[in-house]
């Protein structure tokens, strides 16, 4: 149960690093409202995580940004381009690989040549690689691969794009144990100090030590875009075997052995650090829009 709110200070980047500005935005599904006044800003050189419940808009916010939405109010910025025009210029800069997506029925090298052209600064030899770091058979058919090995196939094509914005939406569902390891070593090896990767998922877990910072989206806003380090700052995580007093605590969580307590950190308080399931549960269930300085 949550006690208090946590604040943390936001800001990171500076504004010429800016890639995605998303000002007083509202979009609804025929008569049902998802956003309302939603503010953001992302930064380049970063690996993004964007969390939220289901049906948190998670989805819909990746589509706003690539321009296969439209928003019904406010602005939205991408590389400083409106991404609703769909301009040639701006659609190269931009990987999306939905959670979902058909695949012509054709060879991966025939889908290569058909697409890479379109990105200039394709990278064919490190899709070579990235095809062979996740095992995938280039001369097998598309449309008779498991959906982990789509995934892998496009995974590899959106890394060696080499676009300036590459978003990923749930991209380690229908991954094995060992290719989601494979994921995070290969998404950290593509990373650049000019890229800017965002990973929408609901599967934490799997993103721990590769996304930071973390935007966290909740009734109709981002309620958190900050670093785990600057809330890890500023708090402390710890487990007790006694239940804890709802004074002097931000969080607790009844847990196996007792109990998590989040409170905030002394000069020499000690803890475990703060993983991003917690994260997300202290954010959710603590903040009213305040944590992370986003409002």
């Amino acid at each position: 149960m949550a006690s208090q709110e946590v604040v943390v200070s936001s800001g990171y980047g500076m504004e010429g690093d800016v890639v995605v500005r998303m000002t007083d935005i509202s979009f609804s599904y025929q008569s049902k409202p998802l956003f309302s006044g939603l503010d953001l800003e992302i930064h380049r050189g970063n690996i993004y995580g964007l969390l939220g419940k289901n049906g948190a808009g998670k989805t819909t916010l990746l589509k706003l940004l690539s321009g296969q939405l439209f928003v019904q109010g406010g602005k939205v910025e991408v590389f400083g381009q409106n991404p609703q025009k769909r301009a040639p210029s701006l659609l190269q800069e931009i990987f999306y690989l939905p959670e979902e997506f058909p695949l012509p029925k054709m060879k991966a090298n025939e889908y290569l040549a058909m697409l890479s052209p379109f990105y200039p600064r394709f990278d064919h030899t490190m899709f070579g690689v990235y095809c062979k770091d996740f095992d995938v058979d280039l001369n097998q058919r598309l449309d008779q691969m498991s959906l982990g090995q789509k995934k892998k196939v496009l995974l590899s094509f959106g890394l060696a794009s080499n676009t300036a914005l590459l978003m990923l939406d749930e991209p380690t569902n229908g991954l094995d144990i060992p290719s989601k390891r494979q994921f995070r070593q290969t998404v950290a090896s593509a990373m650049t100090e000019n890229r800017t990767f965002i990973i929408s998922t609901h599967q934490v877990r799997d993103m721990e030590n590769l996304i930071d910072p973390i935007i966290i989206l909740h009734d109709g806003s981002v309620i958190f875009n900050d670093t785990v380090a600057s809330v890890s700052d500023k708090y402390v995580l710890n487990l007790t075997t006694s239940e804890p007093s709802k004074e002097n605590t931000l969080y607790t969580e009844k847990v196996l052995g007792g109990w998590m307590v989040l409170s905030e950190r002394g000069d020499d308080s000690e803890g475990q650090p703060l993983d991003l399931e917690t994260l997300f549960n202290v954010v959710i269930q603590t903040s009213k829009g305040t944590m992370g300085g986003v409002r």
